[in-house]
């Protein structure tokens, strides 16, 4: 049995904040690995252009939008 059977996220979805680097990017490919629908979020939209959201979820007006 390998890790991924045990951490099945299919048809779950996962926020994931700091995703343009670091450990918020590996944990959103970890995620999606599993099977989760990811949605990437990160202040930095050129750190993770092809996967993020640019967001800061500090700023309720922004986390609204979505």
């Amino acid at each position: 049995m390998s890790v991924l059977d045990l951490f099945k996220l299919d048809g779950k979805v996962a926020l994931i904040t700091g995703a343009g680097s670091g450990i918020g990017r590996a944990y959103a490919e970890a995620m999606s690995e599993a099977g989760a629908a990811v949605a990437c979020a990160d202040t930095d939209a050129s750190a993770a252009e092809e996967i993020t959201i640019p967001t800061d979820v500090a700023d309720k007006a922004q986390v609204g939008e979505w």
